[in-house]
């Protein structure tokens, strides 16, 4: 029982303490893809679809504070999690709600649980290196962080589908904070991250080509859809 005469002391509270403003940092990107692949579902299914995939998003992100050391040994991560977050990105700005049938909604449920996922497992590695720092080494620690993190998450993806269904344009603003968060993962990748840093200024070009690929590509794409296919109809009644 030493772990329990642990949890009093002043060094763990504020470690705990830490973990806490991290994950409340940290979880906004995640909480803009869970409300992004929620969005078009039918309202019934919509807190279910966050709930369970928070829920999924969370297994995997133990299993990555788990295995985090050799995560970081495999070269190239970061570079590959950042192109798929930029696919991800325009495929949820582009995501219509027409599937939507009698057997479209299971579907689509289980896809937007697999995209929730697979999302929080690309974006999750700076957030798992920012609390397995802060952890030092506690498994106790590292558990009630994730598990904190949970309703963070939903409460967080709840309230950014709520903007979404009042304000349209907040599809492409979240849209463009996953396109951020990827142009940021590409160019910290161990890998490159020394030549990106001796030209800053294709660092910035990266942002603007990848805005630009992405929401401009994720308008056209919408644009020439009928009105109910589009992100900007998803206002549906509470």
């Amino acid at each position: 029982m030493e772990w329990l005469s642990d949890i009093f002391t002043t060094q763990f509270l504020f470690a705990l303490a830490s973990i806490v403003v991290i994950d409340m940092v940290l979880a906004g990107d995640n909480a803009i893809v869970i409300a992004l692949a929620a969005r078009n579902l039918p309202p019934r299914l919509q807190t279910r679809a966050i709930v369970w995939g928070t829920v999924g998003a969370v297994i995997v992100r133990t299993l990555m504070t788990l295995t985090v050391v050799w995560l970081l040994k495999i070269p190239g991560l970061m570079l590959v999690g950042g192109l798929a977050l930029l696919w991800i990105a325009f495929k949820l700005l582009t995501a219509g709600d027409e599937d939507h049938g009698a057997h479209g909604s299971d579907m689509s449920f289980m896809a937007a649980i697999k995209t929730i996922v697979i999302a929080d497992a690309v974006m999750g590695i700076d957030n798992v290196l920012a609390v397995a720092g802060a952890a030092h080494g506690s498994f106790l620690l590292v558990v009630l962080g994730l598990i904190i993190s949970v309703p963070i998450m939903v409460w967080g993806s709840t309230l950014v589908l709520r903007l979404m269904r009042r304000f349209g344009f907040i599809i492409y603003v979240g849209a463009g904070i996953l396109v951020v968060t990827a142009v940021k993962m590409v160019t910290g990748e161990p890998l490159v991250s020394a030549w990106f840093d001796a030209h800053a200024w294709v660092v910035w070009a990266l942002y603007a080509v990848g805005l630009a690929a992405v929401l401009g590509g994720g308008y056209l794409v919408v644009s020439r859809r009928p009105a109910s296919g589009g992100p900007l109809s998803a206002e549906r009644p509470d």
